[in-house]
Protein backbone atom coordinates (compact mmCIF):
# COMPACT_ATOMS: atom_id res chain seq x y z
CA UNK A 1 0.00 0.00 0.00
CA UNK A 2 1.26 3.65 -1.07
CA UNK A 3 2.00 5.70 1.94
CA UNK A 4 3.28 9.14 2.28
CA UNK A 5 6.60 9.98 3.54
CA UNK A 6 5.44 12.76 6.80
CA UNK A 7 9.46 13.10 8.10
CA UNK A 8 12.98 11.21 8.75
CA UNK A 9 14.10 9.89 11.75
CA UNK A 10 17.54 8.10 12.68
CA UNK A 11 17.68 4.63 13.81
CA UNK A 12 20.09 3.39 16.50
CA UNK A 13 22.66 2.09 13.80
CA UNK A 14 22.92 6.04 12.34
CA UNK A 15 20.43 4.75 9.12
CA UNK A 16 17.82 7.16 7.84
CA UNK A 17 14.11 5.92 8.28
CA UNK A 18 11.33 7.49 6.51
CA UNK A 19 8.24 8.03 8.27
CA UNK A 20 4.82 7.26 6.88
CA UNK A 21 1.71 8.85 7.42
CA UNK A 22 0.52 5.25 8.87
CA UNK A 23 3.02 5.30 11.46
CA UNK A 24 5.32 2.94 9.85
CA UNK A 25 9.03 3.35 9.27
CA UNK A 26 10.76 2.29 5.91
CA UNK A 27 14.67 2.62 5.94
CA UNK A 28 16.32 4.96 3.28
CA UNK A 29 19.90 4.18 2.96
CA UNK A 30 21.97 5.10 -0.08
CA UNK A 31 24.80 2.11 0.14
CA UNK A 32 25.76 2.45 -3.62
CA UNK A 33 26.06 0.49 -5.74
CA UNK A 34 22.87 -1.54 -4.61
CA UNK A 35 20.93 1.36 -3.59
CA UNK A 36 21.33 4.84 -4.69
CA UNK A 37 19.38 7.51 -2.89
CA UNK A 38 22.20 9.86 -2.69
CA UNK A 39 19.24 12.53 -1.44
CA UNK A 40 18.45 11.09 1.51
CA UNK A 41 22.61 12.37 3.23
CA UNK A 42 21.15 15.74 3.01
CA UNK A 43 18.66 17.81 4.96
CA UNK A 44 17.41 19.22 1.31
CA UNK A 45 17.36 16.21 -0.04
CA UNK A 46 15.39 14.73 2.84
CA UNK A 47 12.34 17.81 2.90
CA UNK A 48 12.35 17.08 -1.17
CA UNK A 49 10.46 13.77 -0.31
CA UNK A 50 8.70 15.09 1.93
CA UNK A 51 5.02 13.88 0.92
CA UNK A 52 6.17 11.52 -1.92
CA UNK A 53 5.04 7.80 -1.76
CA UNK A 54 6.32 4.85 -0.40
CA UNK A 55 5.39 1.24 -0.68
CA UNK A 56 4.59 -0.03 2.57
CA UNK A 57 4.98 -3.87 3.46
CA UNK A 58 3.46 -3.09 7.15
CA UNK A 59 0.40 -2.10 6.14
CA UNK A 60 -0.12 -4.83 3.67
CA UNK A 61 0.89 -7.16 6.31
CA UNK A 62 -1.34 -5.34 8.43
CA UNK A 63 1.30 -4.31 11.32
CA UNK A 64 1.02 -2.10 13.88
CA UNK A 65 2.40 0.98 14.21
CA UNK A 66 6.34 1.05 14.70
CA UNK A 67 7.68 2.19 18.54
CA UNK A 68 8.91 5.91 17.54
CA UNK A 69 5.29 6.71 16.18
CA UNK A 70 4.01 5.92 19.94
CA UNK A 71 5.98 9.07 21.33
Amino acid sequence: MKQKITGFHLDEFDDWVAELACKHGQHVRHNPPFINRPWVVTEQGREQKIGEQLNCIKCDTQQPIDDWAMD
